[in-house]
This record gives C-alpha cells, structure tokens and sequence, in this order.
C-alpha cells in the first residue's frame, strides 16, 4: 500500500521547502512590477468560479495505484482527459494543487511513520536489547499517532475519489483535528524524554548502536536516520498548519471554504501551541531547579520557583564601577563582572562566586526595568547601556551602567530586559505597509532561550538588526520572535512580494484578530 510514492516524508519536505525557496527567489529578481506574473500578483476582485459540480468523475484510487508517480493534481490522466483544465481559472487550479498537496504529503508521511515501526521499532533484535520500559520512552505512542495518520488518509483519500475536481479538504483536516489529533501532544511533549534515551543508549548499550546503524544503511531508509524518523510527527504537525494557511490564502473570501480554513487552522494552531507548550514546560522545570541550587542570596531570598516563571536570558555583564579621580583609574579596573539571570517576571543580578555558585545582591521585577543606550561614547564605552530599577530588593530606584562583549549582545539584552522598548523597525502586527523581511534558506536551531529556531522557506520581518551578523525577527506565520545568525536568511528586496507577504498573513489570522493582538503581547514578553 502506498508504494505509488517514491519520496519519503523527510524527502518529500526538503524537496518542497526547497522549491518553495526558489520560487520566492524567483518572485524576488522580479523588481519591475509589469514582470511578475498576473497569478502571482495579489489576487484581484473578480467574481470567484465555483468548483465545477455534478460532473461524473473516473475513480482516481490515487493510494492504490502502485504505478502512479503524480506530483501535480494537473498531472494526474484522470484530470488531464476530463477538460476541467481548460474551463477553470488559474486560481482555482492553484487552489486544486494546495489541497492536493496536503492528501500527496499525509501519504508520504504515513509511508515514513510506517517504516519507523515495521523496521526499527517491531525489529527482532532491537526488541531483544531494549528493555520495555526503553523501548516507550523511544517509541512512546507512535502506533497511536499512525493508527490517526491512517483513518486522517483515508477520509482524503476518500474525498479526492469522490470527485477529480476537489470540493474541500479543511473539513476533514477540522474534524480530525478536533477529534483525534491530541495524540501529537503525547507524542511531543515526551520528545525531551525520548532525545534523552536515545543519546543514552547510544553511550551505554553498544549492541543498540550497532542495530540502529545496520538499520539506518538499509536502502528502504533512502541514507535517512533513525532520529530523523523520531521527530516526524512533530514536524509533520507543523508542517499541516502550514498547507492549511496555504489553502487559505488560495480560497475566495468570505466563502464556505475560506471558512473552513479559518476553523481548520484554528483547531491546528491550537495544537501546535500545546505540543510546543509540552515540550518547553519540561525542559523549563529542570532549568529552575538547576538555577535555584546555584543562587546564594546576600539580600532578603526570593523563592525562584514557580510553575509560571522561566528563563529568558543568562550572562555576564561588566558593570561600570562609577566616577572614579584618574590616579585611581588607573589603579583600578573600571568594570567589574556582574551575571545575570532575567526570567520572564523577575531579574536577579548576582556575582560569581567559587564553586558554581552565584551570590545574588539585587533584584526587581521585570515590569520595573527600563534600559537606555549610550550613544557614541567612544571606545572604552562602546557598548554600554544603562539598566535602571525603578524598585529593586530595597524598595529603592538603583541604576547600573553595563557593559556587552558586542553590539549584538547589548542589543539583545536590552530588548529582554525591556520588551516594550521600539525596536528599529517595527513590528507587521502594529499593520505596517512595508518592513524589511527575510527568508530562511539554512535551518537554525536555537542555542539561547532568545533565540528563534528557524525552519527552511520561513518569512520573516525584521524588527532589528546589529552591525555583527545578528537579526531579531518575527516569523510571519505564528508570530514568535528571537534573535539568529543573518547568515541563515536572504532579505527579501522586492516591496511588491513583501506586501504579498502581509496581505496572506493577515488573511490567515483575521478570524481571530484579538487573539493576534494577545499573541504579539504575549511574545514581546
């Protein structure tokens, strides 16, 4: 079954977000507006066609066909010979593909999450070297995630049978979501578990590592990892949040499937935020106690604690040690080491001390912070921000001048300090016409907690930039924010496909407008 598809999952995605890649590319070379072709241009007023209806279609029985090898929905003979591609409008074409996409995609999915079980997790010899207990938190509920992938196909495949013009896919995508899809959150939020035993046997059971290796060099996984099998249902979650939002941006407005959509992506952001919720929340908790263990407290002790607070950023920063005459300048070092920790409601300011230890001597909320630049004052307070308490530990206002290693780090730690701050350019949810974007042709992976993990084929606008390589952004598609390399994008120059770029956002979240305006709040935090 399946075998029509000759792309793994893993494949399949590298091959489209590349592709999706290009084409930007292309629609950005095109700077005069009379070049960018009419189907890509923003889409006009005219009255949208209807999905031809009644119209008595040849079984397609695209999943059980082992001979068929169809990227395009055009492609397919049974589309070809039926004339539909000569009476429908381009844009409605382009909404055929996008929903087809999505059915294509959830098959080679389900080939991948299939692979995973019949050939590593039922493998004779892995099942002997894994104790149970092992082999759950490896696997953890993937046999529920593909027992959901499997009915989620059928019902698609079902529906592309039913007509070789598409009527709606977001209804089924809607209802399975709603109804069955809970068992990603399980499945992700055990991700922090499942990374961890894997390293671990790796280390410890050298029989494990030898299996997996022999496993991983079998021509069915197509020279893909094991580990590469571990985070599909996470990247595929993702992933169908963004085919939904791309059918949304091809439906008519205000028409039954644009509703849909809207419903559709919804229920899916939903989803999505909870598997990410998941995964953070227990990485989070270890943090904290980690952290706690380490302050020592010269002032009155605050309990570090608490099932709402997290860390944003920690470091070292020179402070200034104020006005000093010039013989004892020269006696004396100017700055001296301070460290920081800022969490998402409290800053504790601390030195280190011997041992892996912290003495913490002042503290205020993160509401109370207000950060100021010093602008152009030579070298030796290059940059130096100032950072006031409008309260601290004693219920007094405290200044502190403090000094980055770069430009890149001051700027980054004065926007987590003060999340409210302008930054240079601002942000797409204030509804800006025009903002410098950029798109991400290398993955990131993010190494500070301000920092944005980055996907290929994102978009996103920059809010500010340093002189040292660095871009704080946020992603149009779900509006996170966070610091990365500029080297992992390409700016996108054309204002005509960053317009676009808006324009598509905004239709995607306006079922919900308040509920964006909540979402950029919460995130400046």
């Amino acid at each position: 079954l399946y075998s029509f598809l000759g792309l793994l999952y893993q494949e399949y995605r590298d091959k489209s977000t590349r592709e999706e890649i290009e084409t930007r590319r292309l629609q950005d070379s095109q700077t005069d507006p009379e070049e960018t072709s009419p189907s890509e241009e923003t889409p006009s007023e005219a009255e949208p066609t209807s999905p031809i209806e009644n119209k008595a279609p040849p079984q397609i029985n695209l999943l059980r066909n082992s001979n068929s090898r169809f990227n395009l929905w055009q492609d397919l003979p049974e589309v070809q010979s039926s004339g539909v591609l000569s009476i429908l409008q381009p844009d409605e074409i382009k909404l055929q593909e996008a929903m087809f996409e999505l059915v294509t995609s959830e098959a080679s999915y389900y080939k991948s999450l299939n692979l995973l079980v019949s050939h590593f997790m039922e493998n004779e010899r892995l099942k002997k070297i894994l104790h149970q207990s092992e082999a759950h938190i490896l696997f953890s509920n993937v046999l529920d995630v593909m027992a959901v992938s499997e009915r989620f196909l059928l019902d698609l495949e079902q529906r592309v049978e039913e007509n070789i013009v598409i009527s709606d896919v977001c209804d089924i995508v809607y209802q399975h979501t709603v109804n069955h899809f809970s068992v990603y959150i399980t499945y992700v939020s055990n991700q922090t578990y499942q990374e961890r035993a894997y390293k671990q046997l790796l280390q410890d059971k050298p029989a494990f590592r030898e299996v997996i290796s022999q496993l991983e060099l079998d021509p069915k996984c197509k020279g893909l990892s094991f580990s590469s099998f571990l985070i599909l249902p996470f990247q595929r979650i993702t992933r169908l949040k963004l085919l939904v939002q791309n059918i949304l941006k091809k439906v008519e407005e205000k028409s039954d499937r644009e509703s849909t959509a809207l419903d559709a992506h919804k229920e899916l952001e939903t989803v999505v935020k909870a598997c990410n919720e998941g995964v953070r929340k227990m990485s989070r908790t270890e943090q904290m106690i980690s952290i706690q263990k380490k302050l020592e407290f010269k002032i009155k002790s605050v309990p570090i604690i608490s099932h709402s607070r997290w860390l944003l950023k920690q470091g070292e920063l020179q402070q200034m040690n104020g006005p000093k005459t010039s013989r004892t300048l020269r006696t004396k070092k100017l700055f001296r080491e301070i460290y920081l920790f800022l969490f998402n409601d409290l800053l504790v300011i601390c030195r280190q001390i011997p041992g892996d230890k912290y003495q913490v001597f002042d503290s205020a909320p993160r509401g109370l912070l207000r950060v100021e630049e010093l602008e152009d004052q030579g070298q030796s307070l290059a940059n130096v921000f100032i950072l006031r308490l409008l309260e601290n530990a004693d219920d007094r206002e405290a200044s502190y001048m403090l000094k980055a290693s770069s430009q890149s780090e001051m700027k980054r730690w004065m926007i987590s300090l003060a999340p409210n701050r302008r930054t240079k350019f601002v942000s797409f949810t204030s509804r800006l016409v025009d903002c410098p974007q950029i798109q991400c042709v290398h993955p990131y992976v993010a190494q500070q907690p301000d920092e944005l993990s980055l996907e290929l084929a994102d978009v996103l606008n920059i809010l500010d930039k340093t002189d040292d390589g660095w871009i704080f952004g946020e992603r149009l598609h779900d509006q996170e924010r966070g610091w990365f390399p500029s080297s992992m994008g390409e700016e996108i120059l054309n204002p005509k496909i960053r317009a676009q770029n808006l324009k598509e956002c905004f239709r995607v979240h306006k079922s919900d407008d308040s509920q964006r305006r909540k979402l950029g709040s919460r995130n400046r935090q």
